[in-house]
Order: structure tokens, then sequence, then C-alpha cells
């Protein structure tokens, strides 16, 4: 099969280097690409290249004196638990996930809310509580056909939401929100395993978990999930993304 073109974009903008939210010594610059839609086929060839989507935006770093930002993905047919892992499935047996298009409910927004008010609280986000409208503003606009979420239930109690681009051959995390009261049971974790999962079982080859920052503990975890592979660089549209293999089972407690 054909792989897809990567389309013009509307117009594109790298912005002013500003203070890093990632690394409190470095200046961080991002460059936009503004698309009106693109097809999944599309954008999968623009995240094999280190791109991101989020909501209309495509977006990659373009830092003046570092790039510490990596890309990420996790090759899902040769992936394996740790024993770590397993005792995070293990403590969410009970908790089932659905795989859907996006929606907007009241669930939606008291769960959101109710995340976004313990990350003010704790590591001292401005506080952002939205309603529907806003909601959808923030994360559904546009015409995105790659766009699922993928819902996690106990019972019938709405404990998660992970947005996902669903795309030819792989999935990419886009953001994930939870019930504070789920946080013992490592949410963020079981939620990537799943997702490795669910796109193992579509036969689906990769999962794409954004970028891996090993000097930020916020952004370090993802290289758990083993083995993973890196980007080199970041590649122009017209050249071959190079993913390098790294990590084995055996070096995941």
């Amino acid at each position: 099969m054909a792989k897809a073109r990567i389309p013009e974009e509307m117009f594109r903008v790298t912005t002013p280097a500003s203070r890093c939210s990632y690394l409190a010594d470095e200046k961080s610059a991002l460059t936009y690409r503004v698309y009106l839609d693109i097809s999944p086929g599309e954008l999968e060839q623009l995240i094999r290249r280190g791109w991101r989507r989020f909501t209309g935006h495509i977006f990659r770093p373009s830092c003046p004196a570092c790039q510490k930002c990596v890309p990420i993905r996790v090759p899902v047919q040769q992936s394996e638990l740790s024993k770590s892992q397993r005792r995070v499935m293990r403590r969410n047996e009970h908790v089932r996930y659905v795989i859907q298009p996006p929606t907007v409910t009241d669930d939606h927004i008291r769960l959101y809310n109710a995340w976004h008010d313990e990350r003010t609280a704790s590591r001292g986000w401005h506080r952002s509580r939205v309603n529907a409208q806003q909601y959808w503003e923030n994360f559904l606009v546009g015409d995105y056909p790659s766009l699922h979420e993928m819902l996690f239930y106990e019972e019938d109690r709405l404990l998660g939401v992970s947005l996902i681009d669903v795309m030819p051959n792989s999935t990419s995390s886009v953001y994930f929100f939870y019930d504070p009261n789920w946080a013992p049971r490592s949410p963020g974790t079981f939620s990537g395993l799943c997702e490795i999962e669910a796109a193992r079982q579509a036969g689906r080859e990769y999962v794409y978990f954004g970028y891996w920052i090993g000097d930020c503990p916020s952004m370090a975890y993802k290289n758990r999930f083993q083995p993973y592979e890196l980007l080199e660089g970041y590649p122009a549209d017209d050249e071959e993304p190079n993913w390098v293999l790294h990590g084995s089972l055996g070096s995941t407690p």
C-alpha cells in the first residue's frame, strides 16, 4: 500500500524562545503547522517525523540550543509487561475500556474539572475549569477523523478519558485525564498498557507516546514501556525517519 503524502499546511509559524516548562534551565520554541483537516494516513506521516497533533495544530520542538525532547514509540507486537506493570494490571483488573469517536458528556466535564483541580492544588497549575463548549474547543475542534477517545470504566463509573489518534498503522496518545481517586492504582501506566494492547489487537504496529525527556521526571517514565524506539533528529518531510530500537524487558523492574 502506498504511503499517504504529507499535505501542505495553511500556514507555519515558530514561536519565540521562552522558558521551558519541562527543563528550568532551557529555552523552548515550537513550530506549528495549521490544518483545517487532515486524513489519518497524512497525519501518520507527520507523526513518524516527530510531529504531534493537538486540536488544529501540528507541532514539533524547534528549541534554539536543546534537543532533549525525543519522539518515542513502542513497537506493540514486541512489547511485553514488566513485573511492576503486571502488578498495575492486577490492581485494575475490574477496569474496562471502550474506544469510540469523541463525545462530550456531563461525566467528561466533571472528570476533567476534578482532575485539573487536583493538578492546581498539587502542582500549582493555573486553575482552568471548563464547560461543554470549552471542552469541545480545547480538545475536539476541527475535522480529524483520526481522533478517538478511550473511556475507562469501573462498573458504570467513568474513571478516565484518553484522547488518541487512530491511524492506519499506529495510534498516538494525545491527552489523558482521570479521576484523582484512581491515582493510587497508576492510571497513567495502565492507560498506556491498554493503548498498546488495543493497537496490538487491531493489528497496528506502533503506539506513539509523544516526547521522552530523560531529565524530566514527569516525561521520563515513557521508556518504561519496553522495548521502545527513539527518533533520530527531526527529519524533513522528504526525509525518511530513522527510529532506533532501545531497551529490553530485563532492564525494567
